[in-house]
């Protein structure tokens, strides 16, 4: 029986022993005079944001920042977080990044349990400021820290591959918002490992319209100076603009979620085709074979990198570019250097073509949950024979002979309905099938609740209750189906089934 133990490796993808921050001082030593990172205001090079960020380090270290504190970065994308956070990790500063855009309640919930000594955000926001009243942690705007400190420079912290460079907070579809713990060996292994698969090149531009404190826009910080390349910040919030940034700094590296391709493809075809993205790199939901299709159609020059990823190890595959034409569907074999298995309820491997929990097993398994050691002890647990670290994502899926991994879909969407199993993302992919859908999101059974369709496009509900009549069993067909202008998304371009749901809860009572 051919099992699913598929080891892959390559030398890049070597542990470092240093800061996360030596990755910006190794690229200033190289290309000090290259482009770093730019926003709409303007650019910084390797060497200019080397000196920016110890700059701010200096301050946090006159200031009283040491060893393992935890600064919580507050900003959106811009060349200042950027320098705040390579300045906090040479202060020796554990780094909570955190979206603008996150409301006081979460936010008041991330303070309270990352107990940052130090907050810094924007002069006007209201919501930092009431999370931290009545803390401990003290609330100082960007500019302050970066104009620096008087006296001698401070020395930087020394810091080891165990010590934490960044606490990212996810939230599940029921709890509270959770910390990552990331330690620097970890984070700089699983950069080097994406780096050495995706292969940016020291002439790319990389615009990223992900926010900097979501894990697949700020990697690409990590990913853009281990390849010298200039990292574009810009704003999914005006598409427009967004695509005029696209044109205008001829981004060749572009990392997208399926709500941005769509939108992107949309505005492509709105003048010449840009000629200048050779890549596009997915993440967080996989796109649908039009939405694939329509990126190819309007940018000729680029390839698609479909990958699979959790922040609790960073990435878990990633495909080659185009890689979808010969295997559709797959998210590519394990990362250089780690091992993705497929396991049984039981922990037992399962042999190739089987769904099962997909657990991802190598140096880029980050450290657990902070301050949550029963949640840890669930999700990260060690190879009983080797020790080695293993996440169980909770997600499932399968891998083929060649060890290429098949996204079924995450726990939450897998379900029984008349007595047969089948998840949300079968359903919607099956939904995008029917001509005129543009998108769709299934929100499972629950209670009394039937499972409920939503989807957009200039389609009837009935006529796309019938195509999936033609393209699943009769239990996999929703008994409603809704049609919405759009769908509601989360900060980090995902579809936002919460806010869906209460807005169908809301329709069917009539509110």
């Amino acid at each position: 029986m051919q099992m699913t133990n598929v080891v892959l490796s390559a030398p890049e993808a070597v542990e470092s022993p240093g800061s996360v921050a030596d990755l910006l001082t190794e690229a200033a030593a190289v290309a000090g005079g290259r482009p770093a990172v730019s926003d709409g205001g303007g650019t910084h090079t390797y060497a200019e944001l080397d000196a920016i960020s110890r700059t701010a380090a200096n301050w946090l270290r006159r200031n009283g920042i040491t060893r393992g504190d935890r600064v919580l970065l507050r900003l959106g994308n811009t060349r200042e977080f950027v320098a705040l956070l390579y300045g906090a990790f040479r202060a020796g500063a554990v780094v909570v990044p955190i979206n603008p855009t996150m409301r006081q309640y979460h936010l008041a919930q991330v303070v309270a349990d990352a107990e940052p000594v130090l907050v810094v955000a924007a002069g006007t926001d209201t919501a930092a400021a009431a999370s931290t009243r009545g803390t401990a942690a003290t609330l100082v705007p960007a500019e302050t820290v970066l104009a620096g400190a008087e006296g001698a420079d401070e020395p930087f912290a020394e810091v080891g591959p165990d010590d934490l460079a960044l606490l990212i907070y996810t939230s599940g579809s029921t709890s509270a918002p959770k910390g990552v713990v990331c330690p620097h060996g970890r984070v700089r292994f699983a950069a080097a490992a994406i780096a050495a698969r995706l292969g940016y090149r020291a002439d790319d531009v990389v615009l990223t319209a992900s926010p900097l404190s979501f894990d697949y826009g700020l990697y690409q910080v990590f990913l853009s100076a281990l390849a010298r390349a200039e990292l574009r910040v810009a704003d999914a919030e005006d598409p427009v603009a967004l695509m005029a940034t696209l044109r205008a700094s001829r981004a060749t590296v572009v990392p997208i979620v399926p709500s941005l391709a769509d939108m992107l493809t949309r505005l492509a075809r709105r003048g010449a085709p840009p000629v200048d993205v050779r890549l596009f790199t997915n993440t967080g939901a996989a796109l649908t074979a039009p939405t694939t299709a329509g990126l190819r159609a309007a940018f000729p020059n680029a390839g698609v990198v479909p990958m699979y990823g959790i922040t609790e190890c960073k990435r878990v595959c990633i495909l080659d570019a185009d890689g979808d034409l010969a295997k559709p569907g797959s998210v590519g074999p394990a990362l250089p250097g780690t091992r993705v298995l497929i396991l049984d309820s039981d922990g037992a491997e399962l042999p190739v073509g089987e769904v099962g929990e997909i657990v991802a097993e190598g140096p880029h398994v980050m450290a657990g949950y902070w301050r949550a050691p029963e949640l840890t002890a669930q999700r990260f647990r060690t190879d009983p024979e080797t020790g080695a670290a293993r996440l169980f994502t909770g997600d499932y899926g399968r891998l083929d002979a060649d060890g290429h991994l098949y996204f079924a879909g995450r726990r939450d969407d897998q379900f029984k309905r008349h007595g047969t199993r089948m998840s949300a993302i079968e359903i919607e992919a099956a939904a995008v099938d029917v001509p005129g859908v543009g998108a769709a999101a299934l929100l499972p059974p629950d209670g009394t609740r039937d499972m409920v369709l939503v989807v957009t496009g200039a389609v009837e509900p009935e006529a796309v209750l019938s195509g999936l009549a033609e393209r699943l069993e009769r239990a996999k067909v929703p008994p409603v189906c809704a049609v919405r202008d759009r769908l509601p998304l989360t900060p980090n371009g995902k579809t936002d089934k919460k806010a869906l749901l209460s807005d169908w809860e809301g329709a069917a009572n009539g509110d």
